[in-house]
């Protein structure tokens, strides 16, 4: 059995300090503070491209992007007790939850911190309706007071008691997830240095997980080492929990559970972790448990993922539509399709991102889009057959560059 720390393909992403020692960054304060101006400029661009007043966001991602403040960022997804409002003209409205103000002050993005009006029933009981009437009144005298008369606002995220009421004030409302997806996906050249970063962290905790993928330990046990590095070098949390050993693999999308690994099986993952500063590393990968010698099944399997992955990553290029992607994409086997992956690659930033490209079997659903330079791109590959054991999942982020693409992670297949 190969023990990670005498394979120097995977020693090489641990701590050179010692794997016991987290991972700390070297990106510079003013690498995040030009991302930061970066982003909110795309925002505010969007805003004024499609003729808003503003926009509203309550997504806590979209807020992380526009104004770089975070607050329970995992709470607030089900909680709306954190929102923002950004004008066209540049100025920023940070709304922070009660008592939790102070986190928004010092950021260069927002100019003005005022306290949350939360209107959801948990918080509101029977007082929503008196509670979401002074909501609206806040946000339309914003519009009045900065819009010069323009009552267009975009929001991302809305439940329907917000959305009535501020109707009934005249607010046209505009659907702000294409003002927000459209802003994030091109990447600044400081975007790239932080993700790169993340990417790195993710890559010590794939290491750590390679290390502790023996027999005898639990799913559980090795997801938790990725868990562990992340925290523990700055990162924030992961968006699933997406490994499975031996039969656990086929079908996919089965999250870790208590099953004891035995030697030989098939592990597979997808970290979908949300690192430091906030980025997305996105990474796939699979070995077998105890790093046992793949059987002939396994390796096949293995080899037809690597082929879809790179044939697809050498294909990208700026101003390629996903149709003509489509046409050129590496066409998955008959016997495969069953046990295909939901998309052949898609967006990622702060998290995964648009747009959403789906495999040849399932183009008809495809919506329109363009590759364009300095896009980051997820390629993802899963391989295995309707009633077999097993399936093998890969994936890997990459940078559309004018020269072609770039990958960005540099953990590597199972050669072996």
């Amino acid at each position: 059995m190969t023990n990670v720390f005498k394979d120097p393909r995977k020693h090489a992403y641990l701590n050179p300090e010692g794997a016991d020692r987290p991972l700390r960054s070297p990106v510079p304060p003013s690498t995040l503070k030009s991302a930061r101006a970066w982003r909110k400029r795309r925002l505010v661009e969007q805003v004024v491209a499609h003729d808003c007043s503003a926009i509203l966001l309550y997504d806590p991602v979209n807020i992380r992007y526009a104004l770089d403040v975070t607050n329970m960022q995992l709470w607030m997804t089900h909680n709306p007790s954190h929102y923002a409002v950004v004008c066209a003209d540049g100025h920023a409205i940070d709304f922070e939850y009660g008592k939790s103000e102070h986190l928004a002050r010092g950021f260069e993005t927002i100019d003005e911190v005022r306290t949350a009006r939360t209107w959801f029933y948990f918080s509101a009981g029977a007082r929503l309706h008196e509670r979401v009437e002074l909501w609206a009144d806040e946000v339309v005298d914003i519009l009045r007071e900065r819009g010069g008369g323009n009552m267009r606002l975009a929001a991302d995220k809305l439940e329907m008691e917000g959305v009535d009421a501020l109707r009934r004030r005249g607010v046209t409302l505009v659907e702000g997830q294409e003002l927000t997806e459209h802003a994030r996906k091109i990447k600044s050249a400081d975007e790239i240095e932080l993700m790169r970063w993340t990417i790195r962290v993710c890559e010590a905790g794939m290491a750590r997980m390679y290390e502790h993928s023996q027999p005898g330990r639990t799913e559980n046990e090795i997801w938790a080492e990725l868990h562990f590095e992340n925290i523990r070098s700055g990162g924030e949390w992961l968006e699933s929990r997406l490994l499975a050993s031996g039969p656990r693999t086929n079908p996919w999308f089965q999250e870790s559970s208590d099953r004891v690994c035995e030697a030989g099986d098939m592990l597979a993952f997808d970290t979908d972790m949300i690192g430091p500063y906030g980025y997305c590393a996105d990474l796939s990968r699979s070995w077998t448990i105890g790093h046992l010698r793949m059987t002939p099944e396994q390796r096949t399997l293995y080899a037809a993922a690597v082929e879809q992955i790179e044939h697809n990553v050498s294909i990208l290029r700026p101003g390629m539509t996903c149709r003509e992607f489509d046409e050129k994409s590496w066409r998955i086997p008959a016997k495969y399709q069953a046990r295909r992956y939901s998309a052949a690659l898609h967006g990622v930033g702060l998290a995964d991102e648009w747009p959403s490209v789906p495999t040849h079997v399932d183009f008809a659903r495809a919506y329109p889009s363009t590759f364009e330079e300095n896009m980051v791109l997820c390629v993802e590959a899963l391989i295995g057959e309707e009633h077999g054991r097993e399936c093998v999942k890969l994936e890997t982020q990459i940078l559309v560059t004018a020269d072609g693409p770039v990958r960005l992670d540099s953990f590597p297949w199972e050669t072996a």
